[in-house]
């Protein structure tokens, strides 16, 4: 489990954003940052502030990974030939708590990686619990037999907020996803805009 479970609606607040698009995000009441000086009137940033909230934004949309993590990440993104940012979210699309994410067997993206730490998914029928485990095009993940009647799962895919983007095929009556491609920036459905190219030219820069 990620140590910013417990405060992920502070993620929220800090970026003035509804990063995942819930309907119950604080940000839907309250645009000001979370803590004592939150309401004060926010400055303009600087160069160095916009890439560094790109990144911070990317970052914990995916389960607010640690710094060491995404830096690995944005390494393997820069060695692969093309263009690193649309690399970058390749890479993370491709982690198999995001996977279960898409395909809507749970609501939250720190809900999909305890799903799969606790051994609720398998892929290519054999069970994997690493969250970060890179699914590979044609890979198919389901949800174990003994899994598949939770409630959360069958409220997940459910949820009216989500849809389920077209590089996966889903069945939810059969509660099994196939990873059908790596998808570009446009494909994915994120609420909100991200810059992988900002995330790029923080990390050129430092």
């Amino acid at each position: 489990m990620t140590k910013r479970t417990s405060a992920k609606y502070k993620l929220d607040r800090r970026m003035g954003e509804n990063i995942w698009g819930r309907p119950k995000s604080p940000v839907n009441r309250r645009e000001y940052g979370p803590g004592q000086h939150g309401q004060r009137r926010k400055g303009k940033l600087s160069d160095f502030g916009i890439q560094l909230r790109a990144k911070q934004k990317l970052k914990g949309y995916y389960g607010d990974l640690t710094e060491k993590q995404f830096r690995r990440i944005y390494g393997e993104a820069e060695r692969v030939k093309g263009d690193t940012g649309e690399n970058l979210i390749g890479l993370l699309e491709r982690r198999l708590d995001a996977v279960v994410y898409r395909a809507k067997f749970v609501a939250t993206v720190f809900a999909a990686r305890q799903f799969v730490n606790h051994g609720h998914v398998r892929v290519n029928g054999k069970k994997v619990n690493i969250p970060s485990y890179r699914v590979k095009e044609g890979d198919v993940i389901e949800v174990r037999d003994k899994s598949k009647q939770m409630a959360a799962i069958l409220e997940a895919t459910q949820l009216p907020e989500r849809d389920v983007p077209d590089y996966m095929d889903v069945d939810h009556s059969k509660l099994s996803a196939k990873f059908v491609r790596t998808p570009t920036l446009t494909d994915v459905p994120y609420p909100v805009l991200m810059e992988p190219n900002l995330v790029v030219e923080f990390y050129a820069k430092n």
